[in-house]
């Protein structure tokens, strides 16, 4: 199979090419959008990332090139237009588990980051500066710790947590039963909202889930508490969360996702001028900390994401599907 590569890095090509089994690829480092569709043509399928441009004028565009096939090296899919793809006959597949260990252990790197302050004291030692002030964290041990979202991610990480001691509750619509055997109880919203010192986000982006943590919701949070989004940026409404900080309902904002992030992650920008007001102002407080998308970045999860593509890839060539990996069947 022709496979078109988008949005790429040296990682990328490193593992594909390491695990492939008889395909043809291209890299682009372009994200796929309206300006470089076109470097599709001639190829099969295109392997897209969370960033890529999959809306109904791209898949169009995709379709009349020949393109049957979109393959997502990722769990997440609300960047493509799935109704415009199963009109147009393009099959959609993805990759819905990699390493979860992955992503719940790097939720719980910014959580001690934030509170214990290392990034803070990393630097101040490098400068000669040994002082204690302005370091002080808390204990996490019997501290509750919210849990939006169960499924395999969040089920690694509520099982971390109560290793530390803490008291874990979790809201989704479908509860994990091994969770609830662990002693895990689920609660509403509002009640979750207002009893978690520490509020980490697992859930898929939807448009029910879709600012998740809006300024409502943020009113109802335990003031001085922490939030962690290790999930998708648009979990949570940027404007409201400045306001919150400032306010200091929120105490710690740890991120790894922003809803503008396409702009700006996975690129090196250090030259640059950032025109995004919004994120600038984040990165002036002290109590924020911020990582690009590196949640899944380890060499576990980019093993898998491979090896899971390939796999997709090479079952739609021989006309057979992964079922749960397959959201939709090409025609």
């Amino acid at each position: 199979m022709q496979v078109a590569f988008f949005s790429t890095k040296s990682y990328d090509r490193t593992f594909f090419d390491r695990f492939n089994n008889g395909h043809s690829f291209t890299y682009f480092e372009n994200k796929l959008d309206h300006r470089s569709v076109a470097l599709a043509s001639d190829h099969d399928a295109v392997c897209v990332f969370v960033n890529d441009v999959l809306d109904q004028p791209i898949l169009e565009a995709l379709a009349k090139s020949g393109i049957r096939l979109i393959a997502l090296r990722c769990a997440g899919y609300n960047n493509v237009d799935l109704d415009a793809a199963k009109r147009l006959g393009i099959g959609v597949v993805r990759v819905p588990a990699y390493s979860p260990h992955a992503v719940a252990e790097h939720a719980v790197a910014l959580i001690l980051t934030l509170n214990r302050k290392t990034h803070k004291a990393y630097n101040r030692v490098r400068e000669g500066n040994f002082s204690l002030e302005r370091l002080e964290g808390f204990d996490l041990y019997g501290k509750t710790v919210g849990v939006v979202g169960t499924g395999k991610i969040g089920e690694v990480f509520a099982g971390i947590l109560q290793g530390f001691g803490c008291r874990v509750l979790a809201y989704d619509p479908y509860p994990n039963a091994a969770l609830e055997s662990r002693g895990i109880a689920y609660v509403e919203k509002d009640t979750l909202l207002a009893q978690s010192d520490i509020l980490s986000l697992h859930c898929p982006l939807t448009p029910e889930t879709h600012h998740f943590i809006d300024e409502a919701a943020l009113q109802k949070l335990k003031p001085g508490m922490m939030l962690i989004n290790t999930s998708r940026g648009a979990l949570i409404d940027t404007h409201a969360v400045v306001k919150a900080l400032k306010d200091q309902r929120v105490g710690y904002l740890g991120i790894d996702v922003y809803e503008q992030e396409a702009d700006f992650f996975f690129q090196d920008l250090s030259d640059s001028i950032i025109h995004d007001d919004l994120l600038m102002r984040l990165l002036t407080f002290p109590n924020v900390l911020i990582t690009s998308h590196q949640g899944f970045f380890t060499e576990e999860a980019l093993t898998q994401i491979a090896q899971i593509t390939l796999a997709n890839l090479s079952a739609c060539e021989q006309g057979k599907y992964l079922d749960e990996n397959t959201i939709v069947k090409p025609a």
